[in-house]
């Protein structure tokens, strides 16, 4: 046998039970932005790596999903905040398709959270006040980097920071390519792993101005 088979056949064997936690009907808020709140300060309590890491997924005009681990930086009644550069893939992806799917990962809660919606920019003066809250080396690596773009190396990136950061001193302004997306959820869904794969899976959806509660089949 040789060894991709034999790995593949191990990845087949891997198996894990889920029974840390249930998620009920009546032991959840009716509203998901309760529930989503709730969950997020459990995991950043429970000290679970990143807990606010999230896959972002777009699609583009050639209708080819594309995926990427974000950080939220707020959530409100109005939506889910992080902020990236507007002329990256996503960023133009979001521009011609504004729609997309945030996902939530908290392993050791053996918790999922699905979020669908519309995007749209944030405020000038969100991406303003958020940008100048960031470390100095950060905002000199939002000029520094062509995000998406292709290369020649590493050199470029490290040219470019040492080129800004000399232009900019301690003062480097947002760039005009750089700021928030906030996304406007439609739809929510908490997944809870259970034992057996019987995993609790409770959705949220719109109907007029009220959110629709029910429970999906694993």
């Amino acid at each position: 046998m040789c060894a991709m088979t034999r790995l593949s056949s191990s990845i087949a064997d891997l198996r894990k039970s889920y029974e840390r936690a249930e998620l009920h009907e009546d032991a959840s808020h009716a509203d998901p932005l309760q529930q989503f709140d709730q969950w997020l300060k459990e995991a950043i309590n429970a000290q679970v790596p990143e807990p606010n890491a999230m896959t972002v997924a777009t699609v583009g005009s050639d209708l080819r999903p594309s995926t990427r681990v974000v950080l939220i930086k707020g959530y409100d009644a109005h939506g889910i905040v992080w902020y990236t550069n507007y002329a990256s893939r996503k960023g133009q992806q979001l521009a011609g398709n504004p729609y997309a799917a945030l996902q939530f990962h908290w392993v050791e809660l053996e918790r999922v959270v699905r979020i669908e919606g519309t995007v749209e920019r944030v405020s000038d003066a969100e991406s303003d006040a958020y940008f100048h809250s960031r470390p100095l080396d950060s905002r000199i690596g939002a000029w520094a980097s062509p995000q998406s773009q292709v290369i020649s190396g590493r050199g470029v990136l490290v040219a470019n920071a040492a080129k800004y950061g000399a232009q900019f001193l301690l003062q480097p302004p947002r760039p005009a390519h750089w700021g928030g997306f906030r996304l406007r959820p439609e739809r929510w869904e908490f997944w809870q792993g259970r034992k057996s794969r019987l995993h609790d899976r409770l959705q949220y959806r719109q109907d007029g101005v009220i959110w629709v509660r029910e429970r999906l089949a694993p």
